[in-house]
């Protein structure tokens, strides 16, 4: 038997584990309400005394009430190294607020004081996830604007008469002492003492940098372009730090870039890297008791880095491309699953022995000539192939059925897609980021438009195959302004689905070749392109000797094939954005025909299947009974 201590030390062990996580929890908690009052100071204090005067009696008042809060926060936190030179910079602080010193310098003071602060404490003031102030307007339109206003102005019909009153957040002057992290901060902690509610509980961690970002772009212009600024400085500096050491001209870009941050371009080890990194703060956010946020940086780990290397991976070892994906879908699984913290670290360990393998496959300082032209070529082949058959088989069927006038149509629907995927390119790269998870909706949900599109055209098709007065119906309704749009329609999302990706797949292969690679690019995706066209071209002249009930039923079965082939891409598409889990099955795996051994896509193709059974199974009915009538 147990001796009693060692047992009341055993029984009482996980009440003491518990404490002393609450503990640290409050530890960090307090340096981040010092920062937060440190930041209120450095912001307000400047518009509060004005060459030695009080221009504002009550907000200097609370400007010396919340130095006395931030003296006995520094007080409360834990003995560090450091510790009292922070005790004596706060005393400092305060002597230099009751003696009315100059604005500016005051806000210096405490802007120092707060760079100390976190870092005698590991206060990280950066955010695990880019910003991504789209996600932040909606937010602010609940939470914030009916008390600052939709402008962002402190108009909000809730804000009349409250004192003080809401805050101007287009006041450039004030904006520009406040750091990132300041205002994700205060959304997180209020401000005492004023209206201004805490959102920890309504917000998580996510919204709040996304709603700061978007609370930054009210002082900033968006029309201001340079080179990516990292997250870390973006989030822990302030405008008015960067203008002071390097200009007006920095100070605009850095005030452009946080109101919407860039991702920084990379080459694949730095994201393999990244895939890698932030995969290990999911896994810290999970032991934290954070799922949800746990989740959300598993996304985008593989969005933000691993999707992007996957094109060069595959035209190197697609069985290696393929084992590193699943394993990081098992990860996120297990999170989104909440499976214990053992578990979800051993699939993590998994996924970084996979990453690990592939790392060291795209490691070297750039392809060889020959497997850029072959990544090249796969690339435009692999993604332009279903599009390519789409656009021949109406072309093939609008000119075998003398509808020349229709083609027109589906010229200008391709062609727009092209100037629609181009155009999204170049808006996420110089106007706005469009992020992984975006882009993966985007491609996922036109997939399953476009599944539901040509499985409509097979059909049709099909129950005119055998039809006396197809062309009298092709005349009432195919020419029609409705019938054009509908080909026009279906052509560019044909095209447009894969464009926007492929563009990026280039980008990051033309990084990998290197200078030396970079006309074997260009050579692959020319062969790629007259490949295509030479396909398009023998379907076009094949279908031309067909009879037309022949024809009729192979483009029928090509469409109705496509449908699935789509249904299971699209429902790839929205797993990879995070919308929906994942399930592995044993089943095998052919990605060019969208079969993957997982049973979301596989049900989704399933119900493709059973829609397609469905419908000819309702025309063959239709049909018998004609014959027997």
């Amino acid at each position: 038997m147990f001796p009693i201590p060692r047992l009341l030390s055993w029984l009482l062990m996980p009440l003491m584990l518990v404490c002393s996580f609450g503990l640290m929890a409050d530890q960090t908690e307090g340096a981040a309400q010092a920062l937060h009052l440190l930041s209120y100071i450095g912001a307000d204090y400047p518009a509060t005394v004005v060459d030695g005067k009080v221009i504002d009696a009550s907000e200097y008042r609370e400007q010396i009430e919340f130095l006395g809060a931030l003296q006995a926060l520094i007080v409360a936190l834990p003995a560090r190294d450091g510790q009292k030179e922070l005790e004596q910079g706060v005393a400092s602080l305060h002597q230099a607020v009751e003696g009315k010193q100059d604005g500016a310098s005051v806000a210096r003071q405490a802007r120092q004081l707060a760079t100390r602060l976190a870092a005698t404490y590991e206060v990280s003031q950066a955010p695990l996830i880019t910003p991504d102030p789209a996600r932040g307007a909606p937010l602010y339109a609940q939470h914030c604007s009916v008390c600052h206003g939709d402008t962002g102005a402190g108009d909000g019909p809730a804000g009349m008469g409250l004192e003080p009153p809401p805050a101007n957040l287009r006041d450039q002057a004030r904006m520009d002492r406040m750091s990132l992290y300041d205002l994700y901060n205060t959304l997180g902690l209020g401000v005492e003492g004023t209206d201004m509610p805490a959102f920890a509980d309504q917000l998580d961690d996510r919204q709040r940098w996304d709603l700061a970002s978007y609370i930054a772009g009210f002082s900033a212009d968006p029309s201001v372009k340079g080179e990516a600024i990292s997250l870390g400085e973006l989030a822990g500096r302030t405008p008015e730090e960067v203008g002071t050491s390097q200009g007006s001209a920095a100070q605009a870009l850095f005030r452009a870039q946080r109101a919407q941050p860039l991702i920084q371009q990379r080459g694949p080890k730095e994201l393999i890297a990244h895939t890698r990194s932030t995969l290990e703060q999911s896994l810290k956010a999970y032991r934290d008791g954070d799922a949800d946020q746990a989740y959300d940086l598993s996304v985008a780990a593989y969005l933000e880095g691993f999707e992007l290397v996957e094109s060069s991976l595959d035209n190197l070892d697609a069985v290696q491309r393929k084992t590193t994906e699943r394993a990081l879908m098992a990860y996120r699984q297990a999170l989104q699953d909440r499976q214990s913290v053992g578990q979800v670290a051993q699939l993590l360990e998994h996924a970084k022995a996979e990453l690990e393998k592939s790392a060291g496959l795209l490691g070297g300082d750039g392809l060889s000539g020959s497997l850029s032209f072959i990544s090249s070529l796969l690339i435009l082949l692999r993604e332009g192939l279903e599009a390519i058959l789409v656009l021949a088989a109406i072309l093939a069927f609008l000119r075998k059925t003398g509808q020349e006038n229709a083609v027109r149509s589906v010229h200008i629907g391709w062609g727009l897609a092209i100037v629609a995927g181009f155009a999204t390119w170049a808006v996420a790269a110089f106007l706005i980021d469009v992020g992984g998870a975006q882009r993966e909706l985007m491609e996922g949900f036109t997939a399953l438009f476009a599944c539901v599109m040509v499985l409509w055209l097979g059909v049709w098709m099909h129950d005119r195959r055998h039809a006396a007065a197809w062309q009298s119906y092709i005349k009432e309704h195919l020419l029609s302004s409705s019938g054009r749009f509908g080909f026009a329609t279906l052509a560019f999302f044909s095209v447009y689905r894969e464009l926007f990706e492929v563009i990026l797949f280039y980008e990051t292969l033309w990084l990998q070749a290197g200078p030396a690679g970079h006309g074997m690019v260009i050579a692959g995706a020319v062969t790629a392109l007259v490949l295509l066209v030479g396909l398009a071209w023998v379907i076009l002249r094949g279908s031309a000797k067909l009879p037309l009930g022949t024809f009729f039923t192979a483009n029928a079965i090509l469409l109705c094939a496509l449908s699935v082939v789509f249904a299971g891409h699209g429902v790839a598409a929205l797993q990879e954005a995070g919308v929906l889990g994942t399930r592995p099955v044993p089943f095998f795996e052919f990605d060019w025909l969208g079969i993957h051994p997982d049973a979301y896509t596989l049900s989704a193709q399933g119900l493709a299947l059973l829609a397609i059974a469905a419908l000819y199974g309702r025309s063959w009915l239709r049909e018998r009974n004609v014959a027997q009538a």
